[in-house]
C-alpha cells in the first residue's frame, strides 16, 4: 500500500510543500515513484514522518532530526523511549507554565502585585526573549491567558470599578454566610463559590471546575491571596477552598 504526497499531507497535517521540502534535503525520500514520476509513500515512510514530526515538535532542527534518524547504532524502540522522555519534561514544563499564568490572571483580578522573580521564575535561567520564536510557537497558545489579555485591554476605568464592587459585594454575602455558620459543603457555600466562578468566567476567561479547583488550592498555599480572602473574613480562604471543591464535585456527579 502507498500513498500520494496529498495523502500523506492530509494523514499528517503538514503542506505538500513540507514534504517536497523533506524530499529535497534527503530528510524522508519517497521510496516509490508512480509511472508518473509522483512521489509514492509507504507504511515505513509514513513510520519515518512520524518520528519526523515529533523531533520537529520537541523543537530539534531539521540537520538533528536527520542526524538522529540515521544513526546506525539506534533502533525505532530507542527513538520512542527518547521521545515519550522528552515529552515528559515538556508536559511537566507546561504545567508548570499553566499554573504560573492562572496565578497571574488571579493576581491581576485581585489586584496582587507579583515580584518580577515571581512573573519570571517559570522560565528559571533562561532569557524568554533569547528564543521568542520558539516560545511562542511552544506556549502561546494558552487560550485562557489570551483571552484574559483581550478582555482587560478593553476594560475602562468604571469597568474596574464595577469589578471590584463586585468582589467587595461578594465578600459581604460571604462574610455573612460564614456568620450564620454555613458550612463549606452547604448549597449556600456552594452556591457562593459557583458564583465566584462565573465572576472570573465573566470578566476574564472560562474557568473550568478543574480549574477553579486550582485556584482554591492557590488561595491557601500563596500567603497573599489567602491574606486578601482573609482579610474579608478570618478562615474565608481555608472556607472558600473547600466549597469551591464540594461545588465542582456536585456538578461533575
Amino acid at each position: 500500500m502507498s500513498y500520494s504526497v496529498g495523502q500523506v499531507a492530509g494523514f499528517a497535517g503538514v503542506t505538500v510543500r513540507t514534504l517536497h521540502h523533506y524530499d529535497e534535503i534527503g530528510l524522508l525520500v519517497p521510496s516509490e515513484r508512480s509511472h508518473a514520476g509522483h512521489r509514492r509513500y509507504g507504511d515505513e515512510d509514513l513510520d519515518r514522518l512520524q518520528q519526523i514530526l515529533f523531533y520537529r515538535e520537541l523543537g530539534f532542527p531539521l540537520d538533528e532530526v536527520a542526524a538522529l534518524l540515521d544513526d546506525p547504532e539506534t533502533d525505532p524502540r530507542a527513538h520512542l523511549r527518547r521521545q515519550h522522555e522528552l515529552l515528559t519534561v515538556r508536559i511537566e514544563k507546561l504545567q508548570k507554565m499553566a499554573a504560573a499564568v492562572e496565578h497571574a490572571m488571579e493576581a491581576r483580578t485581585m489586584g496582587i502585585n507579583l515580584t518580577p522573580e515571581e512573573k519570571f521564575e517559570v522560565f528559571g535561567d533562561k532569557d524568554p526573549e533569547e528564543h521568542a520564536e520558539e516560545a511562542e510557537r511552544r506556549w502561546g497558545g494558552t487560550e485562557a491567558y489570551a483571552e484574559s489579555q483581550r478582555r482587560a485591554a478593553r476594560y475602562t476605568k468604571d469597568d474596574w470599578k464595577r469589578m471590584q464592587a463586585e468582589v467587595a459585594s461578594w465578600g459581604e454575602r460571604y462574610d455573612a454566610l460564614m456568620e450564620a455558620g454555613e458550612p463549606a459543603t452547604g448549597e449556600r457555600a456552594m452556591d457562593m463559590a459557583e458564583e465566584h466562578r462565573q465572576h472570573i468566567g465573566q470578566w476574564f476567561y472560562d474557568c473550568s471546575y478543574e480549574m477553579h479547583k486550582g485556584l482554591g488550592e492557590m488561595y491557601m498555599s500563596d500567603e497573599r491571596f489567602k491574606e486578601f480572602y482573609d482579610s474579608m473574613r478570618p478562615g474565608l480562604a481555608e472556607h472558600l477552598r473547600d466549597a469551591i471543591t464540594a461545588n465542582a464535585a456536585r456538578h461533575e456527579a
